[in-house]
């Protein structure tokens, strides 16, 4: 996933994506334990991708957070 794609989904959207990466890591981590999986460096990928998805979560929690102080 580019981080272009990252950028426009919600905070909703970020959080399900989340969820979502994180259980194909955890389901390719097991097959990668119980027999070698065709292309290990998948799970490196999948492992920034979170990282990224948790980096464009915080940046939308902040500007949220940021909007509400100005607001106020």
């Amino acid at each position: 996933m580019k981080y272009s794609e990252i950028i426009g989904l919600s905070k909703e959207d970020l959080v399900a994506k989340i969820a979502e990466e994180t259980e194909n890591l955890k389901k390719m981590k097991f097959a990668h334990a119980v027999s070698a999986i065709e292309n290990p460096s998948r799970i490196g990928k999948l492992r920034r991708d979170i990282a990224r998805l948790n980096t464009e979560l915080t940046k939308v929690k902040a500007a949220a957070a940021t909007a509400t102080t100005e607001s106020n």
